[in-house]
């Protein structure tokens, strides 16, 4: 059993990440039914229910709300990255790798650190370029 979880333990992740999945899918589910449920309340009553309640309902469930915001058009769209700081986290990771596989022997003199460094500097690379590259808007 030991064994086992030490050539496979990488399956962690990939588990946790559905497991995680599954569980935001089901809250949001719930989130929903607890709304229908509270306008199936005020219908009994014979009221109105409220604009927000109506809205939450009519919301996709698989609707990002953090991640969208409305122009002034009505439409939406998606909120800017911020690429400095992608820069600053790739860039580091960069360095880290490479770092540990170049001066360490941490994976066994097999190159995969470096090659995992090499990866995250090319993406510190294309943040960079987008951080300088990105159209300001005027004030």
């Amino acid at each position: 059993m030991e064994q086992l979880f030490r050539d496979f333990w990488w399956l962690v992740f990939p588990l946790a990440w559905l497991l995680a999945g599954g569980v935001s899918g089901f809250l949001k589910y719930q989130r929903q039914k607890q709304a229908l449920d509270l306008i199936r309340t005020y219908a009994e009553k014979g009221q109105e229910p409220p604009k927000a309640l109506i809205d939450l309902i009519q919301k996709p469930l698989d609707d990002d709300a953090p991640a969208l915001r409305t122009t002034g058009e009505g439409r939406q769209d998606r909120q800017a990255a911020n690429y400095w700081s992608l820069f600053g986290l790739f860039a580091t990771l960069a360095a880290g790798f490479a770092g540990a596989g170049w001066f360490t022997n941490v994976d066994g003199g097999s190159g995969a650190f470096l090659v995992v460094g090499f990866t995250m500097g090319a993406v510190a690379i294309w943040a960079l370029i987008n951080a300088l590259l990105r159209n300001r808007t005027p004030r």
